[in-house]
């Protein structure tokens, strides 16, 4: 079982941690969800996740195994008023990955989106993630037609290994 809670900054660093874990990496490569092939650098830092907490409309949430304090998966949440909450750096621990975490946190995340009564929840992904794309469909998420440029000038994104990334937007109406 997971228990959830918002994060602070005092998990920063922790989530820092497996945020980086996840996303890049040899380590990543253990779990289903690396995006080692197309980025370098590091995802995220504990500075960045305390400026994403503090900013209004803004929320990280993080999940434990009951019999642990130690941080297994985290969430990004943006309110985009009036009626869209949008997620980001969905992570789960890459040697939890493929037990059903993920969907936990999906779960979650949509419970915080119908409290506060929004209308659809959206995320972008790099449109070559095929296996990840297909997790979100499995769970109602469907391609709106809408792309965006990925931040390749950002180091704070990552260091692009291959050129003319771009971000596909996916929705779940609910």
């Amino acid at each position: 079982m997971m228990r959830f809670q918002t994060a602070t900054s005092l998990h920063a660093q922790e989530l820092a941690d497996l945020v980086n874990s996840a996303y890049r990496g040899e380590y990543s490569e253990q779990g289903w969800t690396t995006e080692a092939s197309l980025l370098g650098g590091q995802r995220t830092d504990s500075k960045k996740l305390v400026e994403m907490m503090t900013t209004p409309q803004n929320q990280i949430e993080i999940a434990f195994n009951d019999d642990s304090q130690k941080i297994i998966g985290s969430v990004h949440l943006i309110q985009e008023l009036p009626d869209t909450l949008y997620f980001g750096m969905l992570t789960v621990e890459p040697k939890l990955q493929a037990l059903g975490l993920g969907k936990k946190m999906l779960e979650h995340l949509e419970n915080i989106a119908r409290g506060y009564q929004f209308k659809r929840i959206r995320f972008t992904v790099i449109p070559t993630r095929n296996e990840l794309i297909a997790f979100y469909e499995r769970r109602g998420y469907k391609a709106t037609g809408k792309f965006e440029p990925f931040p390749e000038n950002d180091p704070k994104f990552g260091l692009p290994k291959v050129t003319g990334l771009i971000l596909k937007e996916f929705e779940k109406k609910i």
